[in-house]
């Protein structure tokens, strides 16, 4: 299965949205945690998530660069035609 740039654009953009809320619910749930031990995995939990979205961003954020050196060469190619 071929997936295109901009699909994966699109992919990483809505995974980088999903991981990032569910981190900002995680790290507003933790003022209402009062065990130190249960807030340490909360909090660890939320940051795992917020490492995913950060991830999804680097990687659209690379797909997105790699398109426009496609776009770049291939209008260069055109203009030397």
């Amino acid at each position: 299965m071929n997936i295109t740039l901009r699909m994966a654009m699109i992919m990483a953009t809505v995974f980088a949205v999903v991981t990032l809320s569910v981190a900002v619910s995680g790290f507003i749930g933790l003022r209402d945690i009062a065990d130190p031990t249960q807030a340490a995995d909360a909090r660890g939990f939320a940051l795992f998530w917020a490492f995913l979205g950060v991830v999804a961003i680097g990687l659209g954020s690379l797909a997105w660069w790699i398109e426009r050196g496609q776009r770049n060469a291939e209008d260069s190619q055109s203009e030397l035609r």
